[in-house]
């Protein structure tokens, strides 16, 4: 037998073996785009991965940088799955037709405004969790300056908290953008942009994401910051010198969302994901990782810690108006042209 005879037929017999654990390995991998804080994409993507057996990449991104990533990757998606996050942005993505449809059978277990944004966006999106917006504020810093506790938006307008005030960029951050949003809701545009141009004046950073003024009120490197209430409250429990408030006027919330890609590679494994994410057991992870958001199964464990929804005063968000791109991209950019582009 000649040398390249018998190294075709060598060939023969390890190139079906050479073949044969790539597609197995495909098969039991998952990419996750994570927009809730690290330490709960990293114990929901631990506990999946032991559950399943199924290899997770997860990459952790506030929700507005996870949409404009999720839309540049649109010819070519590179994620499956997109997990946490404001609801608004998912609406935009499952409107551009990014996301793709899926009814869970898990959905007669949800609560009812978990399932409005499922049918919402067409069923290219689902609710995991809720949290209302308002700020926390550290109170040794307040005592310390002698400064009064704020209750009300109207407070954060106050001259004795010029540079006192963090919130996150409404272009970046999901959180903003529902801060914004809510805003606009209970002062009429005009009277929001007014409200926000006074506000700019007590801003001592636009941070890239939506719990980083909570992190920071906490830590003393801000006095107040503007963030969803829960993310401060994990600060409390941890310690650390903060209260928070709802706003007395009334105050937006978010539905935090869960979205399919359009195009994903590893589909069957990305429904896996969606429904481990609904169940209890996926849902009550969130207060193992410190994080205290209302989950949307009924049958999850709401953390005793979690603000009280029923006792906060919330507006009637109309998450179809500002869940469209449109808006969206109208109000941030009015926002970068009217208050981001102001002086200091």
């Amino acid at each position: 037998m000649t040398i390249s005879r018998r190294f075709l037929m060598l060939a023969a017999l390890v190139l079906p073996l050479a073949v044969q654990p790539a597609t197995a390995q495909a098969q039991g991998q998952l990419t996750v785009y994570c927009s809730v804080l690290i330490d709960w994409c990293q114990l929901m993507t631990n506990e999946f991965e032991s559950t399943t057996g199924v290899k997770v990449t997860m990459t952790q991104k506030g929700s507005g940088e996870t949409f404009a990533q999720i839309r540049a990757e649109a010819t070519n998606p590179r994620a499956d799955i997109w997990w946490g996050g404001t609801g608004d942005p998912h609406l935009q993505a499952a409107e551009a037709e990014l996301t793709q449809e899926y009814r869970s059978p898990t959905l007669p277990k949800l609560h009812p405004w978990a399932q409005r944004q499922a049918t919402q966006s067409g069923y290219r999106s689902v609710g995991i969790y809720a949290g209302a917006l308002g700020f926390a504020y550290n109170t040794q810093i307040l005592a310390r300056k002698n400064l009064p506790e704020p209750r009300c938006w109207s407070d954060l307008l106050k001259p004795q908290y010029r540079d006192e005030v963090q919130m996150s960029n409404p272009a970046s951050s999901g959180t903003a953008y529902t801060a914004v949003a809510t805003l606009v809701q209970l002062f009429g545009e005009d009277g929001a942009f007014d409200y926000l141009k006074q506000l700019h004046r007590n801003i001592n950073q636009y941070t890239r994401s939506g719990p980083a003024p909570a992190r920071n009120a906490a830590r003393g490197e801000t006095t107040i910051g503007i963030m969803f209430l829960h993310d401060a409250v994990a600060e409390a429990i941890e310690g650390f010198p903060v209260k928070v408030a709802a706003p007395c006027e009334g105050t937006g919330y978010e539905i935090g969302s869960m979205s399919i890609i359009k195009g994903a590679r590893n589909l069957e494994n990305a429904k896996k994901w969606y429904e481990f994410a609904l169940s209890p057991a996926g849902q009550n992870l969130g207060a193992r990782a410190k994080s205290y958001q209302v989950p949307s199964n009924i049958d999850s464990v709401t953390p005793a810690q979690a603000p009280k929804l029923a006792d906060i005063k919330l507006i009637d968000y109309d998450f179809a108006k500002y869940g469209s791109s449109n808006e969206r991209k109208r109000l941030i950019g009015r926002w970068e042209k009217d208050v981001g582009s102001l002086p200091k």
